[in-house]
Formats: structure tokens, sequence, C-alpha cells
């Protein structure tokens, strides 16, 4: 048996199962959110093997509609994106429930990291705990728009101890290359809405990738097929969250 096979059989524990969890949030226009908190396994891709886990987040209106998306989400201020960030990063500590030696990842809105003084006042407790384990904080939404000088005091502020922030950014060459200005620990790419079934798809992909790694030192993919995890690292990635949770029959 090959190598390249032998490490595709070892991946197959990415369908480990995962657990979650559901709150609801109250907005400040009286609309009902119900969030949640799903923690995933992200995959060390050289090593094959779950090093940390990554909470999944979903915000959805009582009916089923999305939130975040779209028009829907100008119905919500910015104290609605701050509260929904406070109540995950409790809920979600809860969920992850880190050692001494664990990783997690949690996400939160850029607004909520440059604003709220609580959120940093949560996140200082979390690392005065007896085993606080490593959390990284997945800032997401506004990054591209986002001034490099702020990106950069923002990283080197929350940059301390077990405490880490990687950068969600849209699937885009351009942004990356935008965001090799900064000290960014890690680059997160959603490939849910990146063509790579293909292998002419892949070959746009592989670019993609390796133009965020050229930015930084890491590239974590969300949503990759899990038949793509060795093309993935061959073109630059270094983590991945799998797409589907199914074993694949080699």
């Amino acid at each position: 048996m090959s190598e390249a096979t032998a490490r595709i059989g070892e991946r197959r524990s990415y369908a480990a199962p995962y657990e979650s969890l559901t709150f609801t949030v109250v907005t400040r226009g009286r609309r009902e959110l119900v969030v949640t908190l799903a923690a995933q396994p992200v995959f060390d891709l050289a090593r094959s093997i779950p090093v940390a886990r990554r909470i999944r987040r979903s915000v959805r209106h009582r009916g089923g509609e999305s939130a975040l998306t779209g028009l829907v989400r100008r119905t919500l201020e910015p104290a609605d994106l701050q509260r929904i960030d406070l109540d995950t990063l409790r809920n979600g500590l809860d969920l992850l429930r880190l050692g001494t030696n664990d990783g997690g990842v949690l996400p939160a809105f850029w607004r909520t990291i440059t604003s709220s003084g609580r959120f940093e006042i949560l996140c200082a407790e979390m690392q005065d705990r007896p085993t606080p384990g490593t959390l990284l904080i997945e800032v997401m939404g506004g990054i591209e728009q986002a001034p490099l000088d702020a990106i950069r005091d923002v990283i080197e502020h929350f940059g301390t101890g077990s405490l880490g922030l990687i950068l969600h950014i849209a699937p885009d060459p351009g942004a990356a290359r935008r965001l090799s200005q900064v000290p960014a620990q890690c680059l997160v790419l959603d490939f849910a809405g990146v063509e790579h079934e293909s292998a002419r798809d892949w070959q746009g992909a592989a670019q993609l990738i390796g133009t965020a790694r050229q930015a930084c030192p890491q590239v974590m993919l969300l949503n990759l097929r899990p038949d793509r995890g060795l093309a993935a690292e061959a073109a630059g990635a270094t983590h991945a969250v799998f797409a589907g949770m199914t074993t694949v029959i080699v």
C-alpha cells in the first residue's frame, strides 16, 4: 500500500461525531434568534490527525431563515452581533471543554473584536482558568474592508498567552494578498462556495490556496471535500475542516 493511500485511510477518522448545542438571543428589535453551535474536528493535513475543534455557528430567525445573509442581516444592530458573540463565547467554551493541551476555535465578528470591552474581559477570564488550553478567535465579517493598521493592532492586542486570532476572509486571491502585510497567524477560507470537484475546478482552487499560503504561514480550509485533503496539502493548506462528515471508501 502506498504512503498516500495509507494517509487517506488514516483520514477516515474525520467522520468522528461532534457535539452541538442551541440557545436563543432576543434582538433589540424584539426578534428571536436561534443560535446553534457545533464542534467540528480540525485536521492537521500533514499528519492526517485532528488537532483541535472548531465551533461552527448558525444564526437563524425563529422561522428558520438565516439571520446573517443578504438583506436579513441589515435588521441586526451592532449590539445584537455583540450579544451573539458574547453568548457564543460562553456557550462555546462549555462545549469545547478545553483541557491544558487542547485547542479550540470560536467565531466572532470583526465589529465585536474592535468595540466590545466585555468580549475582551471574557477572553481574559478564560486565560485565567486553571486549564485554559489554547483558544483561537476566528474573526469574520469585515476583515476585507478593515484598515491594515487596525488589523495589526487587534492581532497584537489579542495574540497573547493562550489566546490568538485567525482571520476568516472571502475566498479571493486579492483579499489574501492584501493580508500579507499583517502578522496573521492563520487565514481561513470557506470552500463551500469554491468549485473544487473536478480537475479543472481544482486548478483555480489550488491557486487560491497557494496565494493564501504565500500571505500567511498557516491556511485552514472549511467545507473541504474529504477526497481533496492530500491535494489541498500539496497546494499549501495546513489545516482543514472537512465537509460531509461521512467515511470515504478507498
